[in-house]
């Protein structure tokens, strides 16, 4: 027998945006600090979980059609995709590179190989702890 939940329904979207936007910003200053691909997928995906929590997994898979095990194999390809492409330009394996460019609305800003190594972290961890999270609720 499912519940109606509105309050917890109400908390769960507002919360999710909010935990959304900071998963956001920890993964964009990973490079520089603590944080990156992988607190902030953790992030992402305890946001995810909130929103399975508050509505069920039949609800959360109409509104979000997508298989989370695709998401595993893809971040492994971008996260080995930065490693290799060093040998190109003749640098050790996972050799990190930068730099400054200016963007038409950001303005000046710098771009790293490191964030690209992160999002191939991000796009596993969200990958395989939404699979565990889904199996043991689909179990039930």
């Amino acid at each position: 027998m499912k519940s109606n939940d509105i309050i917890l329904q109400t908390a769960a979207k507002f919360v999710t945006f909010i935990i959304m936007i900071f998963s956001f910003y920890i993964f964009l200053g990973g490079h520089f600090g603590p944080g990156g691909g992988f607190v902030g997928g953790l992030l992402t995906s305890s946001a995810l979980v909130l929103m399975l929590l508050a509505f069920d997994i039949k609800t959360m898979s109409t509104v979000i059609p997508f298989d989370y095990k695709l998401l595993i194999p893809i971040g492994l390809l971008v996260a080995l995709g930065t490693g290799v492409g060093s040998f190109f330009f003749h640098v050790p394996f996972l050799t990190h590179a930068f730099g400054h460019f200016t963007l038409p609305i950001i303005g000046e800003t710098e771009l790293a190989t490191a964030t690209i190594f992160d999002l191939g972290v991000y796009l596993v961890v969200v990958g395989i702890t939404m699979t565990i999270i889904q199996t043991i609720g689909e179990s039930e």
